[in-house]
């Protein structure tokens, strides 16, 4: 922790000062460096987002970089690489929680978890799960803090009861299970078909049907670029709102982004698309409960006194929604 404060306080006012360097009017796109990680969900929104580009005609030049797991990219985020993270919000969080860099939420597209619970088939009950092997991506990203919820949520205790292991994002997390090295792993919806075909595992639960507010998928940024570069944060939010109401309203550019991304099959295609559209909020506004539960699952003495509104920066959401920008997009 020492050395991020370090590196935070050599970084800081180098990556501060690039941000103050706007474009002026008839230069180049405004480049907004996005930072994600793990694949299918905010990836299927980003796609058609920049298959129909939305990002280009508000002049921003957004360039996606791709982490395998939320702690190195809050690493990133620390280090000024990425101005923006549109996944795994609890771990852009914790840079807030632990004290090393004021970030706030200023959307959140996706507000429940999503992800399904695979198991190998021999197991069929929480008991079941007692001394067995669960892979992460790495301890504190999305993934651990998620899996370690369910686990309590199953009367488990996930220092005791299970094994966690520090596999890397879904597609390495799938070819363990696949493998056998592992007994389960969280799996996103979009990869799931290809798990279920080896049948050497099963759905142990859908996370999305526990009923709890969640803020997994988001738009974190840093307090200093929000308020430095308060119009191109604007800009860049409300292309999500649009990219969201496209996702919605023309499944075709989403139906061809999932078969680019190797889904073929229109059925499985079909329903990674449904629920993933039915997830997505038209008005992506950070709410108190799902941020909170996002911080009681960091689970470090910090969060536990941690309140969700010093983690929320609603007035970029407010100002697009109070224009009517929104309602004219769905022709209210």
């Amino acid at each position: 922790m020492n050395m991020a404060k370090r590196l935070a306080g050599l970084l800081g006012g180098l990556v501060l000062c690039a941000w103050c360097a706007a474009p002026a009017l008839g230069q180049a796109p405004t480049v907004v460096s996005l930072g994600y990680s793990g694949s299918g969900i905010s990836t299927d929104l980003r796609r058609v987002m920049e298959k129909t580009k939305v990002w280009r005609k508000r002049g921003l030049d957004v360039r996606p970089v791709y982490f395998n797991s939320g702690t190195t990219l809050t690493q990133a985020m620390l280090a000024g690489h990425v101005v923006a993270s549109d996944s795994d919000v609890p771990a852009q969080l914790n840079l807030k929680v632990s004290g090393v860099m004021d970030v706030n939420v200023i959307g959140v597209t996706i507000n429940r978890l999503e992800h399904f619970f695979v198991v190998r088939s021999g197991i069929k009950s929480a008991e079941d799960l007692k001394g067995k092997k669960i892979a992460i991506s790495r301890f504190g990203s999305a993934s651990d803090v998620t899996t370690r919820l369910v686990v309590r949520y199953w009367k488990l205790d996930p220092d005791k009861d299970v094994a966690f292991l520090q596999s890397g994002n879904t597609p390495t997390r799938i070819a363990a299970l696949l493998s056998g090295q592992i007994d389960g792993a969280l799996v996103s919806p979009d990869s799931l078909h290809k798990v279920l075909a080896s049948g050497c595992c099963r759905v142990f639960a859908d996370l999305s049907e526990i009923p709890l507010d969640y803020a997994r998928f988001g738009i974190v940024m840093p307090a200093a670029y929000v308020k430095t570069q308060r119009d191109t944060a604007r800009k860049f939010l409300e292309a999500y709102v649009e990219g969201i109401y496209l996702f919605k309203t023309r499944p075709e550019i989403a139906l061809e982004a999932l078969k680019e991304d190797g889904i073929t099959d229109p059925q499985i295609a079909k329903s990674i698309y449904d629920r993933i559209s039915a997830s997505l909020r038209e008005v992506p506004a950070p709410e108190p409960k799902g941020i909170q539960s996002a911080i009681d699952s960091i689970g470090t003495p910090k969060a536990k006194t941690a309140l969700a509104k010093d983690f929320i920066d609603s007035s970029l959401i407010d100002e697009i929604q109070k224009s009517g920008y929104i309602a004219k997009l769905y022709g209210r």
